[in-house]
């Protein structure tokens, strides 16, 4: 049978009828536009699964489930308990989508934990059951599958990796804590972090990268430092153990098989991941055992989120 996964953001809702290979047949999307009321929201959700379906050349009775993921937190009622960049406080989600729908299984959970389903699955992961993604963006996203399944907790909100604390009394995060991982590891921190460098070191070349670019991003300290550039070296080196060290605490408390990293920041490939790697290996704890966590790259980008929600329906 097929499902349809939706992947609900902040600026796009995306739709695709997928089957049993984990492979998009068709896709639709429509500009999220917010803010507006949950209610005009839903009513696009609906409309963009049923030009997918459309495309697709089926119809909803030929669809086995459909999954949604969102950002904030849900609870296992499929209820979206609150979603800050959405507007949503208790929306019924779930619900929503079947009064629209039809009678159809729904299921609806975090878009970090659909990510990590569909790389588990569909990715770089090739049905690995013990697997962590962790997503490098404007946070750190991450989720959890421990003998395959989402780790979510008591209260469903379990795999936020991106706040466990890495420096104690350390950078200010969005969450109110300080020292998170996220606000060491992000692609804002990386950018936070470049600024900073720029304003000591005048004379870095990556002032005019970031003039030429036209604005100071992720990449600026990467292609200074390919230059030869101090401060740039400085800056990535720095970021590269920040994101280490998070790792590294990954593997000493879940020992997974394979921990995928994803973003944008992973553009940088080997002069990224090969870094992680040997970080990872010589602080892991488990120095002895013959078996060791992976430190890969993601492979679905963007698709992976909506390719997990469409198998939150399959996954026991």
């Amino acid at each position: 049978m097929l499902s349809i996964g939706i992947d609900l953001g902040g600026t796009n809702i995306v739709a695709a009828v997928v089957n049993e290979e984990y492979k998009m047949l068709a896709t639709a999307k429509t500009p999220t536009n917010t803010p507006r009321s949950a209610e005009e929201i839903f009513d696009d959700i609906a409309k963009v699964c049923n030009e997918a379906m459309e495309k697709a050349g089926v119809t909803i009775a030929d669809i086995s489930s459909v999954g949604m993921g969102t950002p904030g937190t849900v609870n296992d009622d499929g209820v979206i308990e609150f979603a800050n960049n959405l507007g949503f406080n208790n929306v019924p989600a779930k619900d929503m989508i079947k009064e629209r729908l039809g009678d159809i299984p729904v299921f609806i959970a975090n878009d970090a934990n659909c990510a990590a389903l569909g790389e588990a699955y569909a990715g770089c992961g090739n049905g690995s059951k013990n697997f962590v993604a962790v997503t490098l963006g404007t946070g750190v996203g991450s989720g959890i599958i421990a003998e395959g399944k989402l780790v979510t907790g008591v209260n469903a909100a379990g795999g936020e990796c991106g706040h466990m604390v890495i420096m104690v009394d350390g950078e200010e995060c969005t969450c109110g804590r300080k020292g998170c991982w996220e606000a060491y590891a992000s692609a804002t921190a990386l950018i936070n972090q470049t600024k900073a460098a720029m304003a000591e070191y005048p004379d870095s070349v990556m002032h005019k990268i970031a003039a030429e670019e036209g604005k100071v991003s992720g990449r600026t300290a990467f292609d200074a430092m390919r230059k030869g550039d101090i401060a740039g070296i400085n800056v990535v080196n720095n970021y590269i153990k920040y994101v280490a060290c998070g790792l590294i605490n990954l593997v000493n408390a879940l020992q997974p098989e394979i921990i995928c990293i994803g973003g944008g920041i992973c553009n940088e490939g080997d002069t990224l991941m090969k870094p992680l790697g040997k970080f990872v290996q010589a602080e892991r704890y488990s120095i002895h055992s013959k078996i060791q966590t992976k430190i890969m790259k993601a492979e679905l980008g963007n698709d992976a989120g909506i390719i997990g929600a469409a198998l939150l329906g399959s996954i026991d």
